[in-house]
This record gives structure tokens, C-alpha cells and sequence, in this order.
């Protein structure tokens, strides 16, 4: 194992597209499921200990600005793996811009709508506008170090040694629902009307963050 791992970080790796896509895939859905971890337990925290929060609109613990970030990350620093400071910081900026681009954008697109709101948290040192602060753009480079030193060498390894059918159906297909919950959710039950899962899940008890425009 660890003569693998050093080859993973000396050599590039040489997966045929359909392989990477699984791996993609897989970061997709892992990433997505980490970032609404990270964010069921620190609203818990910040809400005094007292209550849960189900973060994110889907059915699915997934949240896509994560799976978006881990793969421009990826894009970013993967070939640059040899020099973790150069990750770290690399990282750290691109989240930050994406993390205000994106809450900027929710709050001008939609008239004062926030999905997280810095300036009602705990350890919000650095805190512009809301959209941002020190404490997530630190965890987001420390996170991307969890990703290319841990979270991708593992879908690697497990692209290299399972059966190549078996992964790649099994990747793709943990992604499609992932994202068809997302679409749906997102899109479909905007435009038809139908019920979402902040909804369904307000009815059976979930909690969820309410943020002032």
C-alpha cells in the first residue's frame, strides 16, 4: 500500500475515460456527502448545541457546492500534488471566490435569498457581507488536502483494483440518483409543482436554518 500511494503522488495516472469518469463520479457523490456532514455538525454547534439541522434541499445528506468545488479543485491541483502548501492555497482561493460568487449570486438572483448567512455564526472572523469568512475558506483548504491526499487516491485505488464494469456501473450510477434528486428538487418540482424535500421533510420534523434577506 505504501509503495502505491508513493506512485500515486510521483506518477500521473493512466485510467482510460470511462474509468475516470467513475472516479468522478465517485468524487462526486463522496465530496457531496462530506460537505453535508460538515455542515449538519457545525450548525449544530453553532445553533448552542441544541437542535439539528438538515442542510441542503435534496432528499439525499448531499449538498452541490461541494462536489462542484472538489472537482475544479481536482482540475486545479492534482497535478500539483507533490507540493501540499501549493494545494492548500490554491484551494483556499478558489473556494473562497466560489463560496462568494455563489452566495452573491443566490442573493442578487434572488432577491435577498441566502443558503448560509456568516454574519449569524459563530467564528466568523473575516466575515464579507455573509457570503464569507475566515473560518470556511481555512476549512476548505484543509478539506481539499483530505481530498487529494485522501478522498482521490482511494477512488483511484479502488478504479485499479476492482473489476472496471463493476466500478464504473456502480460510480455512475450512485451519481445519477445523487443528481436526479438534486434536478428534481432544484427544477422539476419548481416547474410542476410538485412537493420538494424541505416539504415533505418540514412535515416529519426536520429542522431547517432560516436566514433574514
Amino acid at each position: 500500500m505504501k509503495k502505491w500511494y508513493h506512485d500515486y503522488i510521483e506518477k500521473d495516472h493512466s485510467f482510460d475515460r470511462k474509468t475516470m469518469l467513475g472516479v468522478f463520479c465517485l468524487i462526486i457523490v463522496l465530496s457531496g456527502i462530506f460537505g453535508f456532514l460538515y455542515e449538519f455538525i457545525s450548525y449544530y454547534f453553532n445553533s448552542g448545541m441544541k437542535e439539528f439541522y438538515w442542510r441542503g434541499g435534496n432528499f439525499l445528506p448531499w449538498i452541490n457546492i461541494y462536489a462542484i468545488g472538489s472537482i475544479g479543485i481536482y482540475f486545479l491541483t492534482y497535478s500539483q500534488r507533490k507540493k501540499p502548501l501549493t494545494v492548500f492555497f490554491k484551494s483556499f482561493f478558489f473556494c473562497g471566490l466560489l463560496e462568494y460568487l455563489s452566495g452573491l449570486g443566490m442573493y442578487i438572483i434572488g432577491d435577498g435569498f441566502r443558503c448560509w448567512d456568516y454574519n449569524t455564526e459563530i467564528l466568523n472572523f473575516g466575515n464579507i457581507g455573509g457570503f464569507i469568512c475566515l473560518r470556511s475558506v481555512l476549512f476548505f483548504g484543509f478539506s481539499s488536502l483530505l481530498l487529494i491526499y485522501l478522498m482521490v487516491p482511494l477512488c483511484f485505488f479502488f478504479a485499479q483494483k476492482a473489476n472496471k464494469k463493476v466500478f464504473i456501473t456502480i460510480s455512475v450510477l450512485l451519481c445519477s440518483i445523487f443528481l436526479l434528486d438534486e434536478l428534481y428538487n432544484l427544477f422539476f418540482a419548481r416547474v410542476l409543482h410538485l412537493k420538494r424535500a424541505s416539504d415533505i421533510y418540514k412535515k416529519i420534523g426536520f429542522h431547517y436554518m432560516k436566514f433574514k434577506s
